[in-house]
């Protein structure tokens, strides 16, 4: 155990006949849950089956609670009253059936921060756009003078900020793994994006069983709740069909008038929400470019529409918001080509977007681990506007034999800077080249985040 084992089981001693808390995963959210544990009082003890970095053992060493690196101790776990699971652990993992077969209840981190706190949530799901759109709602908030938070999938955990923070309302970002693992959790303002092929290795390779999980979004809600959806969503009006909210619900369409909610005429959005004065904006005025972003600032001026935020507020947030950092990032313009870092973009859905908003041709970086892609629907985009494929992966055979017959080039790197310096030798000037993987980045990056810097740092190389 990387830390010492007399403090565990002096701690453990000390805390007899204390509710045990048994966290997996010591990253942020672990971490965080662990805070808030602590805090209420229970026997806490935390377990990572990977390297605990230094940042977050500091911060367990700092509360003097026990934990283990590199392994889980089935002795240390599954005498927990409650385990507190990181949504990266799949269901199937070993440690994880031996708690189910105990009978231990196995929860998300957001479930377990909710028990303690009065703030309301609006949460935020969605194949594509949901850390774009739950960044953009929070500005509109903030700038609006709300005492709002931003947690979930992003920023700082929700647990660690209900034991040190006093928010009326969060932002929530939420992914369908931390889902699967809510259950009395209640969204006042619930949003669901889209839903399209995603993560499918853990859900046996099926759409339905994915967006099932996705729907849990609704899960508890109340005809005083708010659920907010898109209209143009294949999936998600599939799942509603066997699903009726019992919510207020506000869809947003740009391809048909909608009575209570967001729409798009001609250039200019119109968000109506009940007897609420109508906000028009045109999409010109908008902050982010691009159809997929339509969609986001219409889910994210539903929200500030429904808690009667005022219109020039909403119109003045959504015209200066800045994206987030590896979404559809300008990083430089070299010999007249544009460099775009979309590394975020770890699913096909993503890819088809930033595909989509590209004005000029282009040389597309992608690769990485393959979730189960179906790049079909790529093809009718990267026919018509990509003139070069670089891999980035170990394993690239399926994007050759996806894209073989619609591209004359298709080159193998196997490291950003390799990428980054063949993408350019083959881009001329007036084109751009685009990193948008459209698979996740463990075979050769620590994360997406990594591989967007590295991008970057090649680029800057240049």
């Amino acid at each position: 155990m990387n830390t010492n084992q007399n403090t565990a089981n002096s701690t453990q001693s000390e805390m007899v006949g204390k509710s045990r808390v048994v966290i997996l995963g010591a990253g942020e959210s672990g971490v965080g849950a662990a805070k808030l544990a602590q805090l209420k009082g229970f026997d806490v003890f935390v377990s990572d089956f990977g390297v605990i970095t230094d940042k977050y053992k500091k911060a367990l060493e700092s509360l003097s609670i026990p934990f283990e690196s590199e392994k889980h101790t089935d002795d240390l776990i599954l005498n927990a009253t409650e385990v507190i699971k990181s949504p990266g652990i799949p269901a199937n993992a070993p440690i994880i059936k031996k708690i189910v077969e105990k009978g231990i209840s196995v929860i998300s981190e957001i479930e377990f921060a909710k028990r303690y706190t009065n703030a309301k949530t609006i949460c935020i799901t969605g194949s594509n756009g949901k850390t774009t759109t739950s960044l953009l709602t929070y500005h509109i908030l903030k700038n609006a003078g709300v005492n709002v938070g931003l947690a979930g999938n992003i920023g700082k955990s929700f647990a660690a900020q209900v034991a040190t923070e006093s928010f009326e309302w969060y932002v929530l970002e939420i992914s369908s793994f931390m889902l699967d693992e809510m259950f009395q959790f209640k969204a006042d303002i619930a949003v669901l994006l889209n839903i399209t092929p995603d993560h499918l290795d853990r859900y046996e390779y099926k759409l339905e069983k994915y967006a099932a999980s996705k729907m849990r979004i609704i899960q508890n809600q109340n005809a005083d709740d708010v659920f907010i959806y898109c209209a143009d969503d294949d999936e998600t009006l599939k799942a509603l069909k066997n699903i009726k909210p019992l919510a207020k619900s506000f869809p947003f369409s740009i391809e048909k008038k909608i009575d209570q909610g967001a729409y798009l005429e001609h250039d200019t959005i119109h968000i109506l929400i009940e007897s609420n004065n109508e906000l028009t904006m045109t999409i010109t005025d908008l902050a982010l470019q691009g159809k997929h972003n339509i969609y986001n600032s219409m889910a994210s001026g539903i929200v500030a529409k429904v808690l009667e935020l005022r219109n020039p507020t909403i119109r003045e947030s959504m015209s200066d918001f800045k994206n987030v950092e590896h979404r559809l990032e300008h990083v430089a313009k070299i010999s007249g080509i544009d460099f775009i870092n979309d590394s975020k973009a770890t699913n096909v859905n993503s890819t088809w977007y930033a595909l989509e908003s590209m004005t000029t041709d282009v040389v597309l970086i992608m690769g990485g681990v393959d979730k189960g892609n179906d790049y079909s629907m790529l093809k009718d985009l990267v026919k018509s506007k990509v003139k070069a494929i670089v891999c980035l992966g170990k394993d690239n055979k399926r994007i050759h034999d996806a894209f073989e017959d619609d591209v004359e080039i298709i080159v193998n790197t196997f490291s950003a800077e390799e990428a980054t310096q063949i993408a350019f030798h083959l881009a001329k000037r007036g084109n751009t080249v685009l990193l948008s993987p459209a698979c996740a980045s463990f075979d050769l990056f620590n994360s997406y985040e990594d591989r967007g810097d590295q991008f970057k740092a090649a680029v800057r190389e240049l």
